[in-house]
C-alpha cells in the first residue's frame, strides 16, 4: 500500500485507530458542532490520547488483513477509474473531502466484478479526516447489513486516504425530500425508507458491541435504485456503553436540529440519542419540512418545536402532513406514524422506544398506502396508542433479533468494534 502516512501523520493516525469504528459516506453534507456552524471544520487533539488505541500503523494493517472482502486499492487504480479525479465525475463535497463516481472492472484489476462505485477522497488539511478515514475502514470492515452502505475498498498510500463505496443511484434522502425539482416521494416510499433506516440503526444498536451512530439525518441516508435506505458517513459514530455503564461521555458534536436535547446539554451519549434523531427524520418524512428552516416564520423554523405538540392531537396531527402526499395514506396509518415520531422525540430518553421497537412499529405501515381506512394491528403491530406513553423499560436494553449474527458476513466472528472508544471531537 506504500508508506501509509508521513511521520507526523503516523502519530495521529495510530492514536486515532480505535475511533475507526464507523463511517460511510457519499453525500458529504457538512457536519457541525452543536454550538455553532462556524466550527464545522474545527480540530482538536483531545481524542488522541486514548490508551486503548494502537500505537502504530502496523496495527491498522494487521486488522485490515482480516477484512478479506475489502480491497486495498492503489492510488493509480483509483485515479484510473475516476479519470484522474475529473471535475465532471464529482458526486458531492463536504468536510471530509470530495466524492467521485467511478467504475471498477477487470480492466482495473483482474478478478474485479464490474461495479459502479463512489470514491471519497480525504481532504489532507487537518487531523480530523485521518481519524474519520480509519473509523470507516474499521467499522465497515467488520459490519455488514443491507441497510448500511457497503465499503468496497480503501487506499492508504503516502499521505493519500481514499474510500471506495458501492454507488447509490438515487443519492440521499435529503435530495428527494427538499429539492424542488424532484418528484415528491409517495407515502409508501417514505414508510419504506423509514423502515430501512430504522433497521440499520437497530442493527448497530444490537451489535455485540453496540454502536451509536450519532449523526443520523436525511443527508446521511442514501437510496439505491429501489429506494432501499442505507446509512452512510459514520465519522461521528461511537462504541456504545457496556456493562454497568449507562452512557458514553463525549464532546457534543453532530448536526443542529437532529441532536437529542439531553446529549446537547450533558454530552452523555446513548442509543436513545439516535432514537431522537430518527424521530426528527421521521418528522421530516411526514411533513416534507426541514429540521431547521430559517426561511419559515419564526415559530416554525425549528421543526420539532413546531410539530411535536401537534403529533399527540388527533385533530391537529393531520394538518402537518406533507400536502404533496395528497391523501395517499390512510388516516389510521398517519396517526400511528405521527405517534411513533411523538415518542421518539420525547424529552425523556427513557420514554423513547428502542430501535427494535421502532422497526416493529413501522412494519405494519408498509401496506398502508392508498385510501385504506385501517392498518393491521395484529402480530408485531403498532405499539403506540395516541396519548398514552408505553413503558419501554420492560424490554431488554439490546435485543437479539437484529444482532450481528443475523446480518454480519465479516470474517471477524465477533463483528463488533473492539476496545473502548476514544472521545470524538469535531
Amino acid at each position: 500500500m506504500g508508506n501509509c502516512g508521513t511521520r507526523e501523520e503516523s502519530s495521529v493516525i495510530s492514536n486515532a485507530h480505535h475511533q475507526v469504528q464507523q463511517q460511510q459516506g457519499l453525500p458529504l453534507a457538512n457536519r457541525i458542532g452543536i454550538d455553532s456552524k462556524k466550527h464545522s471544520h474545527s480540530r482538536s487533539t483531545s481524542d488522541l490520547s486514548d490508551p486503548s488505541t494502537p500505537r502504530n500503523l502496523e496495527d491498522f494493517r494487521k486488522n485490515a488483513v482480516l477484512y478479506t472482502h475489502i480491497i486495498a486499492f492503489t492510488l493509480f487504480e483509483l485515479e484510473t477509474i475516476t479519470k484522474s479525479f475529473r471535475s465532471d465525475y464529482i458526486l458531492g463535497e463536504g468536510g471530509f473531502g470530495t466524492v467521485y463516481k467511478g467504475y471498477i472492472d477487470e480492466n482495473v484489476r483482474v478478478g474485479l466484478k464490474s461495479l459502479p462505485v463512489a470514491v471519497k477522497v480525504l481532504n489532507k488539511e487537518g487531523l480530523q479526516g485521518h481519524r474519520e478515514w480509519l473509523t470507516e475502514v474499521n467499522f465497515l470492515g467488520q459490519l455488514r447489513h443491507p441497510n448500511l452502505v457497503k465499503l468496497i475498498g480503501y487506499c492508504c498510500e503516502d499521505d493519500h486516504r481514499l474510500l471506495v463505496y458501492e454507488f447509490m443511484f438515487r443519492a440521499s434522502l435529503e435530495n428527494h425530500l427538499f429539492r424542488r425539482a424532484t418528484v415528491p416521494l409517495s407515502w409508501a416510499t417514505r414508510m419504506m425508507i423509514a423502515l430501512g433506516a430504522a433497521k440499520g440503526l437497530a442493527f448497530l444498536h444490537n451489535a455485540e458491541r453496540p454502536v451509536i451512530y450519532r449523526d443520523f439525518k436525511t443527508s446521511n441516508i442514501l437510496l439505491d435504485s429501489d429506494y432501499t435506505a442505507k446509512l452512510s458517513d459514520f465519522g461521528l459514530a461511537k462504541a456504545g456503553p457496556q456493562g454497568d455503564e449507562t452512557h458514553v461521555s463525549t464532546r457534543v458534536m453532530g448536526t443542529y436540529g437532529y441532536a437529542a436535547p439531553e446529549y446537547v446539554m450533558t454530552g452523555h451519549l446513548t442509543a436513545r440519542s439516535d432514537v431522537y434523531s430518527f424521530g426528527v427524520v421521521l418528522l421530516e418524512l411526514l411533513t416534507g419540512r426541514k429540521s431547521v428552516d430559517k426561511t419559515r416564520p419564526s415559530k416554525e423554523q425549528n421543526l420539532v418545536d413546531w410539530a411535536r405538540p401537534k403529533l399527540n392531537d388527533k385533530r391537529k396531527m393531520l394538518q402537518i402532513i406533507d400536502p404533496r402526499l395528497d391523501n395517499q395514506y390512510s388516516v389510521r396509518a398517519a396517526q400511528k406514524a405521527c405517534s411513533l415520531a411523538y415518542y421518539c422525540l420525547s424529552q425523556n430518553p427513557k420514554a423513547r422506544p428502542l430501535m427494535s421497537d421502532v422497526v416493529e412499529t413501522l412494519e405494519p405501515l408498509q401496506s398502508s398506502g392508498g385510501n385504506a381506512n385501517e392498518v393491521s394491528s395484529t402480530g408485531t403491530g403498532v405499539r403506540f396508542a395516541i396519548g398514552r406513553v408505553p413503558d419501554y423499560r420492560t424490554h431488554h436494553r439490546y435485543g437479539s433479533s437484529l444482532g450481528t449474527a443475523a446480518g454480519c458476513r465479516s470474517p471477524n466472528p465477533n463483528c463488533s468494534p473492539g476496545g473502548p472508544a476514544a472521545c470524538r471531537v469535531r
